[in-house]
């Protein structure tokens, strides 16, 4: 089986590390503030091309990397130095640990943040030698067009492809109940984020719990 977890709100939470560094690198490199920003599900490229309609600049692949290194910057002083109240979410390293020790079972990422932000994040909260790979935030603007991406490097990863049926989506948004069933996977949506287990569960998602720690021998 494939599990595909999402970071924030999933996985750990960054105290507003992430928020600030977004409004940080806009300040630093735009000049002013950006537009409010709604984060949950949210793809950091489609968050960038956000701002840059907000300023009026066209959204170049070169204007985009070069905020967002500001952007991995200004994260990684915060995770650091910030004094962010940072935390992995309960639940989520029992489940990560079972699944690990599972012979059949192939564990990524699949985040609406960039390959460096998401590295940087699981690697500060101790989560980094569960991720050998992953579909980022900076693959695709549109979440749902990184689940075959993450599947295709889950390929790459485990010399065998998995169908839909064989892969879970894991986290805490509609947005990823969304990407789910934009592939055909099941859906594993924890209410550790924003969203209610009756909202999520509304969403159509396979399972829903109020923390990883209960989907313990489920899926």
């Amino acid at each position: 089986m494939l599990y595909l977890f999402d970071i924030d709100g999933t996985l750990v939470d960054t105290g507003g590390a992430g928020m600030a560094a977004l409004n940080e690198a806009t300040v630093e490199f735009f000049g002013s503030e950006g537009p409010p920003l709604d984060l949950a599900g949210a793809t950091d490229l489609g968050i960038v091309r956000e701002i840059c309609d907000h300023f009026q600049v066209e959204a170049t692949r070169e204007r985009i990397d070069a905020y967002l290194a500001v952007y991995q910057k200004r994260l990684d002083w915060n995770l650091v130095h910030g004094g962010f109240p940072g935390r992995v979410i309960d639940g989520a390293p029992l489940l990560l640990e079972e699944l690990a020790q599972r012979g059949n079972s192939t564990l990524g990422l699949l985040t609406g943040n960039t390959a460096g932000g998401a590295a940087s994040k699981v690697r500060h909260f101790g989560l980094d030698a569960y991720f050998k790979f992953g579909a980022y935030g900076c693959d695709h603007h549109d979440r749902n067009q990184l689940g075959p991406i993450a599947q295709q490097r889950a390929a790459a990863h485990a010399g065998r492809s998995f169908s839909a049926d064989q892969t879970w989506i894991i986290g805490d948004t509609p947005k990823d109940i969304a990407c789910a069933k934009a592939i055909g996977a099941r859906c594993l949506a924890v209410a550790t984020g924003r969203f209610s287990t009756t909202e999520l569960e509304a969403f159509g998602a396979d399972k829903v719990v109020a923390s990883l720690d209960q989907a313990l021998g489920w899926i």
